[in-house]
């Protein structure tokens, strides 16, 4: 059987990772502790997930974002990073699809 698990940053939630079926054991959203994962690699994508709030201007989220160009590169070598440290410890039985968009 394979775990099919999508990955995003959403504003206001504590994970990037949410599965295809709202049923899942592992919960919708995925909660991180229920994962088969490293506790690093478990830290690192929620502080990542904690770090993107702050790239919305809550006063009014549809404006711009209030990082810079260079606060975006980090962000996203750091999501990149996390995301094939995810892939190498889940293992051939996950699937995990990158729709950040980053």
């Amino acid at each position: 059987m394979i775990h099919y698990l999508r990955f995003f940053f959403e504003a206001g939630v504590v994970t990037p990772l949410w599965p295809e079926d709202m049923d899942s054991p592992y919960g919708y959203p995925i909660d991180l502790e229920r994962l088969p994962i490293t506790r690093a690699t478990r830290a690192e994508l929620a502080r990542l997930s904690e770090r993107y709030q702050s790239s919305i201007d809550w006063e009014y989220p549809p404006d711009p974002s209030p990082w810079s160009d260079e606060e975006w590169q980090l962000f996203k070598q750091q999501a990149h990073a996390a995301l094939e440290a995810l892939r190498n410890e889940l293992g051939e039985g996950w699937k995990v699809q990158d729709e950040s968009l980053l």
